[in-house]
């Protein structure tokens, strides 16, 4: 299948890279704040990440242990990073004058990276876009409403000589320049649907069209489930559940599907200077181990500053990535929930490769010497996989002295991994289990 390299990989980065780094304070500032155009401009103006290094980037995503990336070329904003014939509003329009897509392209497949692009069916830029509830140009007082708004008099007057089927024109233009410019594209990545009266669906992008043409001009591509197509029959490839945890693997209409969550190192997904929800080592360890150990794929996003680097925060916790993949990436890359004969251990998360029949115990609780499991009997050995050292399994049966005179019967089937009583210096170790 075409999303099996999809799957194999795993873990991959999105790059939100757009006018909003100027700001530094949340890619949805021009809305958030009803910034007037004129106001937003002066970030087109001044955009010079003159310290940009797409080769730097892909080589700290591929050190991470990443696979591929996502970098959007056309966020809300409307502002493109690439050299469109479609608009003036464009990245080889500002100071920094260069073709940000190409370089990000050549930069990532030279480290064998597979390569997608994020594309915003959204516009606050484009002067045929309607005002909707999202729109910077939305009063106040009906901004954000789920209806009815479309109806004000003052939104049908900004919506007077607006026209979608232009926009529409204009986006598949875009799409095209995208999917014929920088050879193959392995993800388009849309972005999004909120259909409804004051909101924007399938017919307001003509989604079928852009599907259409992504499957003509890219027939191998992954397409993500934001076109609202989710009743058409190849409507999507893979599903984005975002900024959320799922317990178990998702299913649609009782079956399997690849799926992708997309997550931030801290509260948003452009450069934000003052944010400081930033995730811990160990808390990003876990999303990733978590993630696979239900069947999907981790995307995590880094907002560059407006100079053009990752912010320090982010490569620190890149760095924190990196030192845990290069080590236990067995555990991730090619893996999936386990089988459910393998009952999870206490204060752990398990992976499983089918293909080497290989279950991963991450251990994220550490014990006290004993790491009690009920699978003993299918066990052939295990070892820590950080360093290879050998992981002793005992059965335990009979009964234990728990004090005071009292015993406690332990199930004829219980078992035990025999773990050092003070963790190893890595985070959230790995017991790798070979199995009869």
């Amino acid at each position: 299948m075409k999303t099996d390299w999809f799957i194999q990989s795993r873990f991959g980065m999105f790059i939100h890279f757009g006018l909003y780094a100027l700001g530094a304070r949340h890619e949805w500032c021009k809305t958030r704040e009803a910034i007037p155009e004129e106001r937003y401009d002066l970030y087109f103006r001044h955009f010079n990440p003159d310290l940009f290094d797409a080769r730097a980037w892909a080589r700290i995503a591929r050190q991470a242990g990443m696979r591929y990336a996502v970098l959007t070329a056309k966020h809300h904003e409307g502002f493109c990073l690439w050299d469109t014939e479609f608009t003036d509003y464009k990245v080889t329009n500002t100071p920094f004058g260069r073709d940000i897509v190409r370089e990000y392209v050549d930069a990532f497949r030279a480290e064998g990276l597979r390569v997608g692009l994020y594309y915003s069916l959204i516009d606050w830029h484009h002067p045929d876009f309607t005002v909707d509830k999202l729109h910077p140009l939305c009063p106040a007082d009906v901004k954000w409403r789920e209806s009815g708004g479309e109806k004000d008099p003052r939104v049908v007057a900004l919506n007077e000589g607006r026209d979608m089927a232009r926009y529409r024109s204009y986006m598949l233009g875009q799409i095209e320049e995208l999917l014929t410019r920088y050879g193959k594209i392995d993800i388009a990545w849309f972005d999004y649907s909120y259909p409804g009266a004051f909101g924007k669906g399938r017919d307001d992008w003509g989604s079928r069209d852009v599907l259409a043409l992504a499957r003509r001009l890219q027939p191998e591509i992954l397409i993500d489930n934001r076109l609202d197509l989710a009743g058409d029959p190849g409507g999507y490839d893979f599903i984005t559940p975002e900024q959320f945890m799922l317990e178990k693997r998702p299913l649609v209409n009782g079956k399997e599907v690849a799926w992708e969550t997309c997550q931030t190192f801290s509260g948003a997904w452009g450069y934000s200077r003052d944010e400081s929800t930033w995730k811990s080592s160990s808390q990003l360890v876990a999303l990733l181990v978590k993630t696979v150990g239900c069947g999907g794929n981790l995307i995590m996003n880094v907002g560059p500053t407006g100079r053009g680097l990752f912010d320090y925060r982010a490569t620190e916790a890149l760095a924190a990535f990196g030192r845990w993949t290069d080590a236990n990436g067995r555990a991730i890359y090619g893996c999936r929930e386990a089988p459910p004969e393998f009952a999870t251990p206490s204060g752990c998360v398990m992976t499983w490769n089918p293909a080497t029949r290989r279950l991963y115990v991450v251990v994220l609780e550490w014990p006290m010497g004993q790491l009690r499991f009920d699978f003993g009997d299918k066990v052939e050995y295990a070892q820590l996989l950080h360093d290879a050292s050998e992981v002793i399994v005992k059965p335990r049966s009979g009964s234990l002295n728990v004090g005071g005179g009292h015993e406690e019967r332990v199930a004829d089937d219980a078992w035990t991994f025999e773990l050092p009583v003070r963790k190893p210096p890595v985070e959230c170790p790995v017991i790798e289990v070979f199995l009869k």
